[in-house]
């Protein structure tokens, strides 16, 4: 590595703050200005970090392989029936992003809108799309360099012509047409005022009804706060207006906490209101009446007809399906009790409904009567994870998209009794026949059973000297679903590791397993993963000379706590677009809508959760820390640059192993989500090669 030029060194400048008595010393502060010093420090650390990963030994070769697995086989989502038609998002093996393609009944595959033909410096891509209820317009939001600033592109079905745009506000799916097929319902968050802090700049967000051809400036506001005295609002809470295609009624819901890229499923901290349908006319008198708290926990909800069915955690931590009567919403009855297996979602199909439960890591599918009935399970063709489900408009069918480890993405349309396959997912020829996926349960120090998927080559020898990259998450009740990714052959091949820790905090086990690693109960997030790392090294998969850690967004929590409690155990640590400083969380952007997940430094509990998940502030001097990789975007809406910025910096002037400590930044790019498939395979390459480099010395 000789030639190398140094990283700049940031300047120090402490702030020290007194939070109920604790007393915290913040040496980079002045890096969340994100000011002209802050980005030129990041430019020096950018350089540094790309001639370090560029000179790493392996790394063009581990990328080539990288580009040849992922480059065999197109990327098919999103897929969503219209008439006798099948819309979805396709990525070819050269091409940078998905493009928005129609299958037509013939078989004929026609492409309606490609977002990389849009203007800009970086490239575009489309973060979701919803067609009206007859097919013949799409709301397409597309947004530049992955920053999910989304535009909506209202496209012609015929033409795959523009026909116009609502201007980039909107971050979230919650867009309905309305029957007449010229007019939608959206949510959009307001220009902040100028000079507004950070915290205060998503605030009092609200949804509109848009109607083509009018200023979208002029769109009616239906859903906001002080708008309708039947929806209580605080400022940080986000009003979503969900109206089904078909039926009398509609749907409010308002998020008081973080919430993913899902409509109807994956929530929390939620209140749902029902209303007619007809209210729309009137927004300030609609007659919305609550129909579930926050209390009730509903993670999930489907409409039918006459009845909206929830998923709910209230008396039942692993969830039971109500269904609740429109007309008579105090009229609730039980249609799927609690068991043993977490209940996740549920579909309407007709007459029947959908039930996707999570049973120690994969899904379970099962269907009943919507008359009533004991649900059957519906026999799944692998052990995998149902990635995407969508039922028809108007036909009793639905198309489920299910993959495993080790087992590519598969479309399967559902009749109301069986699956069959579509066909219309290519078959991967990527073999994956040498590589084994099996779950282990690792004893975690409270003795609480940890699940720990590992994935390996069939011939591994448990010797302890195979080098292993270690994975968790743990946040906001989120599940660790298989996923195959082809990529991933090129380390497997190297004779590596890969482990996914489902750690508690995460949603593998409900209500009860998210709230165990919570807020103040963080700590337990942090343990699960060390104690998973250390079942591997006692089963002789490898050694904490050649174990690596990798944690993205919110993993970061229990990577960064593992990397700062016990920097002996790791030969790396990989954080991508981390949460590292969470007592500081709250003052981003993106920080109020997590309080209800981290905690706040307003509160003593608040504070003692954060202290646990800070791991820049456990930083100390002259200790010998592992080789670590953070990376970020400049464009990262949800965790800023100067997260990952201040930890490199408090790391690079603490340790005393000599080993590097590298910020990677994507420069146009933000949290992961629409990179192009260059960055994704770059970032694979450089994160394999730093690992394997890592575990060589």
């Amino acid at each position: 590595m000789s030639g190398i030029s140094s990283p700049p060194i940031a300047r120090v400048d402490v702030v020290r703050d007194v939070h109920h008595g604790v007393t915290i010393d913040d040496p980079y502060r002045w890096m969340e200005a994100d000011g002209e010093e802050f980005h030129h420090w990041l430019d020096g650390q950018a350089e540094h970090a790309r001639e370090r990963l560029d000179a790493l030994p392996g790394r063009e070769e581990l990328l080539g392989r990288i580009r040849e697995l992922g480059g065999a086989l197109a990327q098919c989502s999103s897929f969503t029936p219209v008439g006798d038609s099948v819309l979805s998002l396709v990525r070819e093996p050269d091409a940078r992003v998905a493009v928005l393609t129609v299958r037509e009944p013939g078989g004929t595959t026609r492409v309606l809108f490609d977002p990389d033909t849009l203007p800009g410096a970086s490239h575009h891509a489309i973060d979701w799309f919803v067609p009206s209820p007859d097919g013949r317009l799409i709301a397409c939001a597309v947004s530049p360099s992955g920053s999910e600033e989304s535009t909506i592109q209202v496209i012609d079905a015929g033409t795959g012509a523009v026909l116009e745009a609502i201007p980039p506000t909107t971050r979230f799916a919650f867009l309905s047409w309305l029957e007449d097929g010229r007019s939608f319902v959206y949510h959009r968050f307001m220009p902040a005022p100028a000079g507004a802090p950070p915290e205060e700049r998503r605030l009092d967000s609200r949804s509109f009804l848009h109607r083509l051809g009018t200023d979208p400036a002029r769109d009616t506001v239906v859903l906001a706060r002080g708008l309708n005295p039947h929806v209580e609002l605080t400022p940080q809470d986000r009003p979503f207006l969900v109206v089904p295609p078909h039926g009398e009624w509609m749907l409010a819901v308002v998020s008081h906490s973080a919430l993913g890229p899902w409509t109807d499923e994956q929530l929390s901290d939620c209140s749902l209101y029902v209303a007619p349908r007809a209210g729309l006319s009137d927004p300030a008198t609609c007659p919305w009446r609550k129909v579930a708290d926050v209390a009730d926990g509903v993670t999930a909800f489907a409409i039918g007809p006459d009845t909206l069915y929830l998923v709910s955690q209230r008396d039942a931590p692993r969830s039971r399906v109500l269904a609740v009567p429109f007309a008579a919403p105090d009229r609730v009855r039980v249609v799927v009790p609690a068991g043993e297996r977490v209940v996740e979602a549920v579909r309407v199909v007709g007459d029947r409904l959908l039930v996707r439960d999570l049973d120690g890591g994969v899904h379970r599918v099962r269907h009943a009567p919507l008359s009533g009935g004991e649900p059957a399970d519906l026999p799944l063709p692998m052990e995998g994870a149902v990635w995407e489900w969508t039922v028809h408009p108007e036909r009793p069918e639905a198309l489920l998209l299910i993959a495993g480890w080790t087992d590519a993405p598969r479309l399967y349309r559902y009749d109301g009794e069986a699956l069959e396959d579509t066909g219309l997912a290519p078959r991967s020829p990527v073999d994956f026949g040498d590589v084994q996926a099996r779950v282990l349960h690792v004893p975690a120090r409270d003795g609480t059973p940890i699940p720990l998927t590992v994935i390996h080559r069939k011939d591994l020898e448990l010797n302890g000297g195979n080098p292993a990259l270690l994975t968790g998450y743990g946040s906001h009740g989120v599940p660790d679903l298989p996923w195959f990714r082809p990529e991933m052959l090129a380390w497997y091949e190297r004779g590596g590791v890969f482990a996914m820790a489902h750690l508690r905090g995460g949603g593998a086990y409900g209500r009860e397993w998210h709230e165990a690693g919570r807020g103040p109960r963080k700590e337990t997030t942090i343990t699960d993963f060390i104690d998973c790392a250390e079942h591997l090294v006692a089963l002789g998969y490898t050694r904490p000379g050649r174990l690596a850690g990798e944690g993205v967004s919110a993993g970061g929590i229990p990577t960064g706590g593992a990397l700062v409690r016990r920097p002996e155990l790791w030969a790396a640590m990989v954080l991508q677009v981390p949460a590292v400083n969470a007592t500081r969380i709250e003052f981003s952007e993106n920080g109020p809508i997590n309080v209800p997940e981290y905690g706040s430094v307003a509160t003593e509990e608040g504070l003692r959760g954060l202290l646990i998940a800070d791991a820049y502030l456990r930083v100390r001097d002259g200790v010998p820390y592992p080789a670590v990789l953070l990376t970020t975007g400049r464009r990262d809406p949800r965790v800023p640059p100067w997260q990952p910025a201040k930890l490199t910096a408090r790391l690079q002037a603490a340790t005393s192993s000599g080993l590097p400590v590298l910020l990677r930044v994507e420069e146009h790019g933000g949290h992961g989500f629409g990179a192009t498939r260059e960055q994704e395979h770059a970032l694979l390459a450089d994160v394999l090669a730093f690992v394997s480099h890592a575990c060589e010395r």
